[in-house]
């Protein structure tokens, strides 16, 4: 039989085991309610500070998540600001439970306006993180959102009466050990964050000089200065010749799409290397819809992007493009050589590469030239047709009705300050401008670019700017240098041409005849 005292330690044991049990369980809620805690401050903290770095960012991002414009500059600045007082009230107990209250409001907030944007089917830059981050709103900024909100719940749900351990008597229990782990979590954290924020500069700094450095190419060429430029394309990529690489890579539409495939219409396949991230990608992307529209039964063109599979559906969908891939590990983009975006290789119908790659989006008009051209394609308007009513402007900008320039036989050159194969015509048409044949056209230059950079060209001939290249577009002039015969009583008489000698062997023509 057992005695009393027996059964005494037996009670006693099993409630030390109990209380151990119970100090083990507090001890982990502790620790779970702590690193909610952490998580939520770092949250928060990060996403005001980085917010105040970007301001025009974040009154873009509040105007895209329906803000009234009037009121984008107070979000801007107001939203940061909360978004920090919260995290800094978050840190003492005395604060913590009223803090956790702002902070599930304010996430809530966010995960209804976010939900809002995605049930309308748009994409906005979330700008969550400002200056360090900002990508397209998707399902995955939703759950992250949420799952700062859940912590934010549970600080609340922790109550009033128990709003967890301080941070700073948490610090004050810490041994040698904790210290230094702490020192070097944050040492850790500072570095990443003004490492993200340099690198951020670094990028942001580089467009700018890119800009300037564009700038300054137009004034030196406004000054007379040459700045040399190739005239075919660099030799960049693949030897043209060699097989293309094969792929088999998704849709933005979910489906797998080969090499194989895009060419089984015997018709050559332009591979554009792209990414949603890269700006000169998005200005290009306008040009690439016009092209896959106007040229599919000449030319197929397939986009192959890095990047985030929502970001590249949000690009795609936004310019109404076909035929988008996803290259997210970048693995046939290092096939095919490529070397930045945007870059292009035009793969021939026999499956063999046609061109080097082209790097850059004059490059990669030019190399659509060359396509059309070798698929025995004449573009533009049908010969005898009238030339539409166009309004232009002329070099001191003043406005004019595109036939009344047309006084005799002309011919139209398109034309861009900024292409190199219109850099390397430059001399040959002012060549021609000093001493034409006699029963040569008249020369009516239509040009893109900037009308300083423009004028600096010092061309004898009329001159008209169409910095929108809506004259082009209409008479289906897809590039630069390209021309066109019209007769004196504005009508088209050949078909438009590209390229230095074609452009040259229609100013040398004789008596034009049109249909």
């Amino acid at each position: 039989m057992r005695t009393r005292e027996q059964s005494g330690h037996a009670v006693l044991r099993h409630r030390l085991q109990a209380e151990q049990v119970q100090d083990w369980v507090r001890a982990r809620v502790t620790s779970m309610h702590l690193l909610s805690l952490l998580v939520l401050v770092a949250a928060l903290g990060v996403a005001g500070f980085a917010k105040l770095l970007d301001p025009q960012g974040s009154r873009t991002a509040a105007k895209a998540f329906g803000v009234p414009e009037r009121l984008t500059g107070v979000v801007a600045v107001g939203l940061p600001i909360v978004e920090l007082a919260v995290a800094v009230l978050l840190l003492p107990a005395a604060t913590r439970w009223y803090a956790a209250i702002a902070a599930l409001v304010l996430l809530l907030a966010f995960c209804a306006a976010i939900a809002r944007v995605m049930a309308r089917g748009e994409t906005p830059d979330c700008h969550c993180f400002g200056a360090l981050h900002s990508a397209p709103t998707s399902w995955r900024t939703l759950a992250r959102t949420g799952l700062l909100t859940a912590l934010a719940g549970l600080l609340v749900v922790a109550g009033r009466d128990d709003p967890g351990p301080s941070v700073v008597s948490w610090t004050s229990d810490l041994d040698a050990t904790g210290w230094l782990v702490l020192a070097l979590a944050i040492a850790l954290f500072a570095v990443v964050a003004v490492g993200g924020y340099a690198v951020l500069h670094v990028v942001r700094s580089y467009g700018k000089v890119l800009v300037r450095l564009d700038a300054v190419e137009n004034r030196m060429r406004a000054a007379g200065l040459d700045l040399d430029e190739p005239d075919e394309i660099p030799e960049l990529g693949l030897e043209p010749g060699t097989p293309a690489p094969s792929f088999d890579l998704e849709s933005v539409d979910g489906k797998r799409v080969s090499l194989a495939e895009l060419l089984e219409p015997r018709r050559p396949v332009l591979l554009l290397f792209t990414s949603p991230t890269c700006g000169p990608c998005s200005h290009l992307m306008p040009r690439v819809t016009e092209w896959q529209r106007e040229h599919a039964d000449e030319l197929t063109i397939a986009l192959l992007s890095a990047g985030e599979a929502e970001a590249v559906q949000a690009d795609a969908a936004e310019h109404g493009l076909a035929n988008v891939l996803l290259d997210t590990d970048l693995a046939t983009y290092e096939a095919y050589q490529a070397s930045g975006t945007p870059s292009a290789v035009l793969v021939g119908d026999d499956g063999a590469i046609a061109t080097w790659l082209a790097a850059g989006s004059d490059w990669i008009e030019s190399v659509v030239q060359q396509a059309l051209v070798g698929v025995g394609r004449t573009p533009g308007l049908p010969v005898g047709t009238e030339l539409p009513e166009l309004r232009v402007s002329r070099l001191d900008e003043s406005a004019v009705e595109l036939r009344e320039v047309i006084e005799r036989d002309s011919l139209l050159l398109f034309w861009n300050p900024g292409c190199g194969f219109c850099r390397s015509l430059h001399e040959d048409i002012l060549a021609w401008e000093a001493s034409p044949p006699a029963d040569a056209p008249a020369l009516v230059v239509v040009s893109a670019g900037e009308a300083f950079s423009v004028k600096a060209e010092s061309f004898a001939s009329t001159v008209l700017l169409d910095p929108e290249w809506t004259v082009s577009g209409a008479l289906g002039a897809d590039g630069t240098p390209m021309a066109v015969l019209v007769t004196g009583d504005g009508r088209i008489a050949s078909g438009v041409v590209g390229g230095g000698p074609a452009v040259l062997e229609l100013l040398g023509a004789g008596e034009l005849s049109a249909a």
